[in-house]
């Protein structure tokens, strides 16, 4: 069975993971994500399967400054642990640590660019965007933007 790794952050990309979840039968899965209160009972549906990092947002800088660089060394930690063959995201900043270290260990990396996202693009995608093996798109006007992308539709 196939390993893959399903990341975001918490929130609205979360949800937009957990749109996925009827794949998570087919794979030998597992989540990782934030932790915060809006998080925590995926410890208890997805037992053994779920790990956290650090929740951390440019808008609190400070504790930006001090979670990424933890974040990072977490995700290469568990990155190793894990061993995806596959690695999945919806981003954002969360996320990007551990695309790069499985695209540069030889994970296949899968991003689902944002649903909110329609006329322009953003920062987790422009990076990931040249370290993907597949970018999918949830509108048409989005292939201007993103042209090795493909128009996956919504996942709502």
């Amino acid at each position: 069975m196939k390993k893959v790794l399903f990341i975001s952050s918490s929130g609205g990309h979360l949800n937009e993971m957990l749109q996925l979840k009827s794949m998570f039968d087919k794979y030998d899965f597992h989540i990782i994500t934030e932790k915060d209160g809006s998080t925590l009972w995926l410890k208890d549906t997805y037992k053994g399967r779920v790990d956290y990092l650090l929740g951390v947002t440019r808008s609190h800088m400070a504790t930006y400054i001090l979670g990424a660089p933890i974040n990072v060394v977490k995700s290469l930690y568990l990155y190793f642990k894990i061993k995806p063959q596959y690695i999945v995201t919806t981003g954002v900043h969360t996320a990007v640590p551990m695309c790069l270290f499985g695209h540069f260990f030889g994970s296949k990396v899968i991003y689902v660019d944002s649903f909110a996202n329609i006329h322009s693009k953003n920062i987790t995608g422009r990076i990931l965007y040249k370290y993907t093996d597949l970018f999918i798109v949830q509108w048409e006007s989005m292939l201007e933007l993103y042209p090795k992308a493909v128009n996956g539709g919504w996942i709502y």
